[in-house]
């Protein structure tokens, strides 16, 4: 997550290529998500923000899902790298796949239930 959101800052450009043509300030939109990517993955590393950071990146890939449809529709790809399209399409699904991840790492470890209901 870190390296994909300072990517959002280094080359920008193919991110804002995914953004649909309907949403205002694409460029803004690639940062803020950036910005968002970099705080969520920082998060998780944290253990006391962890739970937190889950669910701001489970809302960062619901709301970036438009992005990723927009892609598909349009075969766009990541800079030069551009995919099947049998992959983009592919691709789609795993949203949940990240989402149901980043539920599971933000789930409360046993271990600090225990000291809790000490």
């Amino acid at each position: 997550m870190i390296g994909i959101g300072v990517l959002h800052f280094t080359s920008p450009a193919p991110f804002v290529a995914m953004i649909p043509k309907s949403l205002p300030a694409p460029l803004a939109l690639v940062y803020i998500s950036g910005l968002a990517e970099i705080s969520g993955g920082l998060g998780l590393l944290i253990e006391r923000l962890r739970r937190a950071a889950s669910f701001g990146l489970i809302a960062l890939y619901i709301a970036v899902f438009p992005a990723n449809v927009n892609m598909a529709v349009h075969g766009l790809g990541l800079g030069e790298f551009q995919p099947s399209p049998f992959a983009l399409w592919a691709r789609l699904p795993f949203q949940l796949v990240f989402i149901a991840l980043a539920y599971w790492v933000g789930k409360p470890s046993q271990k600090r239930k225990d000291v809790q209901g000490a």
